[in-house]
């Protein structure tokens, strides 16, 4: 029967453990992923008790009471607080999702946080994001249009048009989604993932852009489009509460559709 182990320097060890101060009462613990590839060595889970009424509601309140006053060493992304930059997205209590969104009350029991699943890490809670970013790149994210502009106006657009951009235009590219994907994580090099793709049936589907049919050109692929076969982890995890897999699958329809 086959065996399969992970390499004994990927085994995630047991870490230090932070002790809330004598006389605290309103606990929680904090289970965080650590690891540092300068210290040469394995991934452990550090443990923090924190004081719950010192601390804010949030997950990322959390994080930042720990960093500012228990172990400055430790390491994670956030910058708006507001669930605006996607900077602050990362693995909490088993979902993807953006600490600063999700409220510690929402937890039960421990509060453990890992960073984005399948993701190549930087240090503790912080992934590399280069290839996500050049394939959403490579969609070309911007208007497009091949007629003159109009002369001291805007490229006007009725309301029912900008009502399509509902459900698209809100997503933060925090990768929550394209990280909770299997087709992902095992063709990322290949396929878009959930997040991109989402983006650029934005595009698809604006009224003022004009490269519909190069747009979709550059979709029709084994493996940039068609690898999504409708999970729905996206959707179930998307902090924003948006749909990734119908926006996949409106693709997909307008592919048939051009067919005809």
């Amino acid at each position: 029967m086959a065996e399969f182990r992970l390499p004994a320097n990927s085994k995630v060890k047991k870490g230090k453990y932070f002790k809330a101060a004598d006389g605290v009462t309103n606990v929680r613990k904090f289970n965080i992923y650590r690891w540092n590839e300068d210290d040469g060595e394995n991934p452990r889970v550090d443990t923090y008790e924190v004081d719950m009424d010192k601390c804010g509601p949030m997950v990322l309140d959390g994080l930042i009471k720990i960093k500012n006053e228990i172990d400055p060493t430790l390491t994670f992304r956030r910058s708006c607080r507001e669930g605006v930059c996607g900077s602050c997205a990362m693995n909490v209590a088993g979902t993807n999702t953006l600490a600063c969104t999700k409220a510690n009350d929402e937890i039960k029991g421990d509060i453990n946080i890992y960073p984005l699943p399948h993701m190549e890490v930087v240090k503790d809670l912080v992934t590399d994001l280069t290839h996500f970013y050049a394939q959403y790149s490579s969609i070309k994210p911007w208007m497009q249009t091949v007629s003159p502009t109009p002369s001291g106006a805007e490229r006007l657009q009725s309301p029912e048009d900008r009502a399509k951009l509902d459900g698209l235009y809100e997503c933060v590219l925090c990768a929550s989604c394209s990280t909770s994907c299997p087709s992902y994580w095992w063709n990322s090099d290949k396929y878009l993932g959930p997040a991109v793709l989402l983006q650029a049936y934005r595009w698809l589907i604006d009224s003022r852009d004009e490269a519909t049919g190069e747009r979709l050109d550059d979709l029709e692929d084994p493996f940039r489009l068609y690898r999504c076969h409708t999970i729905m982890n996206c959707t179930n995890t998307c902090p924003k509460g948006l749909n990734p897999a119908k926006a996949i699958a409106e693709i997909k329809k307008m592919m048939v559709e051009r067919q005809g």
